[in-house]
């Protein structure tokens, strides 16, 4: 890593056309994480994934010998906890993580943003995102609503238009006033 060339991708900082990460962007993760807080490798991992909601979890195998080689480096130290290894962030580590901070903090903060546009689609395709802060009372209607609604999908133009009219006097009803 001591080579380290930042990672400019098509995709914005640190990633790159057809894969996620390079090596030397995860090591930089790595050590972001780790400055946070010592951790285990499979912490390290979850993390990521949680950062950014699932789109960027690293296999076992691209994170363990980018943690062995920070470890060969000097950038973090290892502590044998029974058969775990606990890693931390050294003081060399530290000094190459703030000179490379602001790129860092871009990669965290589009894995943050990724995460939480693909928890968005999620809510959207799931049904979620309406029901969330509605009470219960609207929640069920909601829920029956679209039962409904799924059960008519496939019925004939006649029925679809009746459907459509008793949905737009609800929402004119609901909204007390009349609909464009």
């Amino acid at each position: 890593m001591g080579g380290f060339k930042g990672g400019m991708g098509a995709d914005g900082p640190g990633f790159r056309t057809g894969r996620k990460l390079g090596g030397d962007e995860l090591q930089l993760l790595l050590l972001a994480l780790l400055e946070e807080k010592p951790s285990h490798g499979y912490e390290l991992i979850k993390l990521l994934a949680e950062r950014s909601g699932g789109f960027y979890s690293p296999s076992p195998g691209m994170v363990y010998p980018a943690l062995t080689y920070l470890e060969e480096i000097g950038y973090a130290s290892v502590a044998a906890e029974g058969t775990k290894k606990l890693y931390s962030l050294t003081l060399e580590g530290k000094a190459f993580l703030d000179e490379h901070r602001d790129e860092a903090k871009a990669i965290l903060s589009q894995l943050e943003t990724i995460g939480q546009r693909m928890g968005d689609v999620r809510r959207a395709f799931s049904g979620e995102e309406d029901d969330a802060a509605s009470p219960a009372g609207v929640r069920q209607a909601i829920h029956a609503l679209r039962h409904a609604l799924h059960e008519k999908r496939r019925s004939s133009p006649e029925e679809q238009k009746r459907v459509v009219e008793i949905l737009r006097r609800a929402t004119e009803d609901i909204l007390g006033k009349p609909q464009q």
